[in-house]
């Protein structure tokens, strides 16, 4: 099973699309993740109508519309894999703890609000991944994306993805 992660898309507001590179990968995907902040409609329906399985969650700067459509935490067992989505985790520092004593039944945990990417393992048990923001950099060098896979029940091949600067 091959996964395609994204977060803090900001869109129209930090670019005017989703990045070419990315869309490419959504035929390729079992399932897309999102992680929040998407900001417009027109994202999630785009990802909604291009993905073959869709988990989202909404983020602190999406509105009521987002928030009626989407959970702020999402739960899904992928072939053996216990995974969950949520958009904030509070600071860097004492996360890998929190999110294991918040999220004790899951065996990855997406998140992103940073736009920082983040792989570590809590715990020698729970994997947090943040792909980072495929639009908005912030103070990183490159706008970021993750893919994984899940293979005899277990995450393998997780990979980030640095963007081109856009034009």
């Amino acid at each position: 099973m091959r996964l395609l992660l994204m977060s803090d898309t900001h869109l129209p507001r930090r670019a005017k699309a989703l990045p070419g590179e990315l869309l490419e990968r959504l035929p390729d995907a079992d399932v897309v993740i999102h992680a929040g902040d998407w900001v417009d409609l027109a994202t999630l329906d785009l990802l909604e109508e291009r993905s073959r399985r869709l988990i989202g969650v909404y983020g602190n700067n999406d509105g009521p519309e987002l928030r009626a459509r989407l959970p702020e935490v999402a739960r899904a067992e992928l072939t053996g894999v216990r995974l969950g989505v949520v958009h904030e985790t509070g600071q860097s520092r004492g996360r890998e703890r929190r999110c294991a004593e918040r999220f004790p039944d899951l065996d990855v945990l997406v998140f992103g609000h940073s736009h920082i990417p983040w792989d570590t393992t809590a715990e020698g048990r729970l994997r947090l991944l943040n792909p980072g923001s495929p639009t908005d950099r912030r103070r990183q060098p490159y706008c970021t994306f993750m893919t994984a896979a899940i293979e005899a029940g277990r995450l393998t091949a997780v990979e980030l993805h640095r963007l081109p600067p856009r034009r």
